[in-house]
């Protein structure tokens, strides 16, 4: 059985998919991107903004769903260039204990949605 999982602290999907599904105990969370939920618009003055933005949206879905980002158990993260990984890493690692973060993986891609610069996605286990 599968429970979708919404909340107004994120953003609303921009297409066919919900900000996350919870199965079997698993908790699968869609990649964030900076939008702000209040105002529906990006916040990507700088990547240290952006970043903070994007994390801060996951946590919310984590939380809504009655995880916490401890029981992250992978990331993925999807950056437009490969030269912003040092200072996305930085702000990442603001919201992990380094001695229990998660597996993860960073690849840089071709676009994201909406021309962003970060996408994050996470598995959560209960």
């Amino acid at each position: 059985m599968k429970r979708i999982i919404e909340t107004d602290k994120a953003p609303a999907p921009i297409g066919p998919y919900n900000q996350a599904t919870e199965a079997n105990n698993t908790l699968y969370v869609s990649g964030q991107i900076a939008i702000n939920p209040a105002t529906g618009e990006l916040e990507i003055n700088n990547l240290e903004q952006e970043t903070h933005r994007v994390l801060t949206n996951l946590k919310a879905i984590v939380e809504a769903a009655g995880y916490s980002m401890e029981d992250i158990v992978k990331c993925s993260i999807f950056i437009s260039d490969m030269n912003m990984f040092n200072s996305i890493n930085t702000i990442y690692a603001s919201y992990f204990n380094e001695k229990t973060a998660p597996a993860r993986e960073t690849v840089q891609v071709a676009g994201l949605p909406k021309n962003v610069n970060v996408e994050i996605s996470a598995i959560a286990v209960k």
